[in-house]
């Protein structure tokens, strides 16, 4: 059988490709649904679920390489006609299949990539090559922009293959011409049609496609890019704090390892009512009394997870408070007080450091937390999937009210 294609039969490499592509797309497309499904209640559980994204990740980006290489291919190669083209709708149908198939191979797994390289997350694509690609920022809004943009190409391919699959068994059972033969490994009969003009209406009507899938994926509300912060925003809000500084602006930003992967994300509503004074009364400069809307966390892939029950609970315990007195320190100053988190209170002393220009103050502070000092993923006793230490860090510029 030769490498390369004439006009009436596909060569070895085509035929290659053309399985080798279909066996990577629909071993990667279950492996997204049962991932997807899958639950996290315990540690083995998240394990396997997690072992299912990074394998339908991995199968993903192979089929993108092979589907790219495929069509590369293709553009050398001469193009076998159809058997039945005097049909002319069916021709139609045939051809708008083909390039709705071979602009799905490449627009769904490079869409899923962008989502996996957006944000931060817990199932890493098993190479060597690193998990981000060049120019795609870590963005939740992009992140989730692709995410949907990813299922609904998944729709567009997934109707495109049942069309293709369709046909195929059409000119089997019912036409029993070549054309399944055709792709098949070894020799057949097919008979060389005669040459077409080839019309660009096909490709059209794949593009006209895509665009209508957009569309209605925008009407539905499946590409938004705000699905993953609804939580937040549906949120009350937290009542502000009569303070003696007022905060102007600020970040209380979290990070985790999960899966030997660092996590981050932060909170987007919080309080803070602070008295402070440059010159110490009593021994303290002043206290703090902080408030954290659990609710307004994000936290890449995994904020859901991080605000269910086994973790932060966000329903039981919706806020986290910080009360402490703020103290003299050898560099700086410190907050010494209780953090209370899901109920759970534990004593901190939180070092920071303070720039006073005039009527501004300017506060950074960090520290490490451990988690299941607050029974946070209490089912996961160990660090093989989540890692005891959570990374606080805290920056905001406040003025004297």
């Amino acid at each position: 059988m030769p490498a390369s294609n004439t006009h009436s039969q596909y060569g070895s490499v085509a035929k290659t490709f053309h399985w080798l592509t279909a066996l990577l797309i629909l071993t990667a497309i279950p492996l997204g649904f049962f991932a997807e499904k899958a639950p996290f209640a315990d540690s083995e559980q998240l394990a396997f679920k997690a072992l299912l994204f990074s394998l339908h990740k991995t199968v993903g980006v192979a089929a993108f390489f092979t589907a790219l290489l495929r069509i590369l291919w293709a553009m050398t190669q001469t193009r076998p006609g159809l058997l039945n083209s005097e049909n002319r709708l069916e021709a139609f149908g045939a051809h708008t299949a083909h390039w709705l198939l071979y602009g799905s191979m490449l627009m769904v797994p490079l869409t899923g990539w962008i989502h996996h390289s957006a944000t931060t997350g817990f199932a890493p694509i098993f190479w060597p090559f690193g998990q981000n690609l060049p120019f795609v920022p870590k963005n939740e809004a992009l992140s989730e922009l692709f995410s949907g943009l990813h299922f609904v190409f998944i729709i567009v391919l997934v109707l495109s293959i049942l069309a293709h699959v369709g046909g195929a068994l059409k000119h089997f059972v019912i036409d029993r011409d070549q054309t399944l033969q055709r792709m098949l490994p070894g020799r057949n009969s097919a008979p060389t049609p005669e040459p077409k003009a080839h019309s660009r209406l096909p490709q059209i009507a794949a593009v006209t496609t895509w665009a209508l899938a957009l569309i209605i994926g925008g009407a539905t509300g499946i590409l938004s890019t705000g699905a993953g912060h609804d939580r937040a925003s549906n949120a009350p809000a937290l009542a502000a704090t009569p303070s003696e500084w007022v905060v102007q602006e600020g970040q209380v930003s979290i990070s985790v390892v999960q899966f030997g992967s660092d996590i981050t994300g932060s909170f987007a509503d919080w309080t803070a009512a602070i008295a402070f004074n440059e010159t110490a009364t009593d021994g303290k400069h002043g206290e703090v009394e902080a408030t954290i809307a659990i609710t307004s966390l994000t936290l890449g892939s995994v904020t859901d997870q991080a605000l269910g029950g086994d973790f932060l609970d966000a329903t039981g315990f919706p806020t986290a408070t910080f009360k402490a007195d703020l103290l003299p320190a050898e560099s700086g100053y410190v907050a010494s007080g209780t953090l209370t988190i899901k109920g759970a209170s534990q004593p901190l002393d939180l070092p920071f450091s303070l720039e006073l220009e005039g009527d501004t103050a300017r506060m950074s502070a960090s520290t490490t937390l451990q988690r299941l000092d607050f029974g946070i993923g209490a089912t996961m006793p160990d660090e093989s999937s989540l890692g005891f230490p959570v990374k606080v860090n805290i920056t905001l510029t406040a003025t004297r009210g």
